[in-house]
């Protein structure tokens, strides 16, 4: 069973379709990225995932469960691409309050909010007002939320934007931790050498899913040299040109 499963997902906003029958199967235990340009429905694909959405057409599960699920929502971390956010509070404040969302308390909660902040890189400015934080601080903020519960399923909009080469090599240490845990994570990007870390990729572009499977195998089927060259050729139509009988390769070397 997949641990997150859409079939035939379809969303629209007024009389703009934003997704066209996405498909996608994420297993447990795997870091998952949805890459893609700004505008290209990766944001509307994670909160339908998340229960905050639900599509017009098709079906989603997570952890075999129809959403949107309350029960299940408890066992998900979720980061928005804009952080959510009280200002007037302090950073701890803030974790404290979500974590009690989560239902954690007491010890527990200490102890996952002192975690937590240390991943990324805020335990020096826990007892700060979010008023004062800079973007990237409230961006770590916002990771450091999702990561309260130790979820089962972790969804991460645009995650490392605005934060540091050094901070951001520790939050993929981490999360490939939570992965080997048995933890599914999903990541959407537009960051090549991000989109190169996660397992598998889902390709998007116009609401669509271009193209799925491993950085090493989106590469050698598109012919390309590396990541970035895969992903323009499917995501400019290049391979639509083509065959789709496997002379795609052969038929650019003619």
């Amino acid at each position: 069973m997949k641990t997150v499963e859409l079939r035939g997902v379809c969303k629209a906003y007024k009389k703009k379709q934003i997704l066209h029958d996405v498909d996608l199967g994420i297993e447990g235990g795997e870091i998952f990225g949805l890459l893609g340009p700004s505008g290209c429905g990766k944001t509307t694909t994670v909160k339908i995932i998340a229960g905050i959405l639900s599509p017009e057409k098709g079906s989603v599960k997570v952890l075999g469960h129809s959403m949107p699920d309350l029960g299940i929502m408890g066992r998900m971390g979720y980061m928005a691409q804009a952080a959510a956010l009280y200002p007037s509070l302090t950073a701890y404040e803030n974790l404290s309050f979500f974590g009690k969302i989560y239902g954690l308390k007491g010890g527990v909660l200490t102890e996952r909010i002192n975690h937590a902040a240390e991943l990324v890189g805020l335990r020096g400015e826990l007892k700060e007002a979010v008023s004062a934080y800079s973007g990237g601080m409230m961006q770590r903020l916002s990771l450091a939320i999702a990561l309260l519960p130790d979820p089962d399923v972790l969804l991460l909009d645009e995650p490392t934007v605005g934060i540091d080469p050094v901070l951001r090599a520790e939050i993929w240490k981490e999360l490939r931790k939570l992965a080997d845990g048995g933890a599914t994570i999903l990541i959407t990007t537009h960051v090549m050498d991000e989109a190169v870390k996660c397992g598998r990729l889902a390709m998007m572009r116009e609401g669509r899913v271009t193209a799925e499977g491993t950085p090493a195998e989106l590469i050698e089927r598109s012919g390309k040299n590396n990541i970035e060259e895969a992903f323009i050729y499917y995501g400019g139509g290049e391979h639509e040109s083509q065959s789709d009988s496997g002379q795609d390769n052969q038929s650019a070397e003619a």
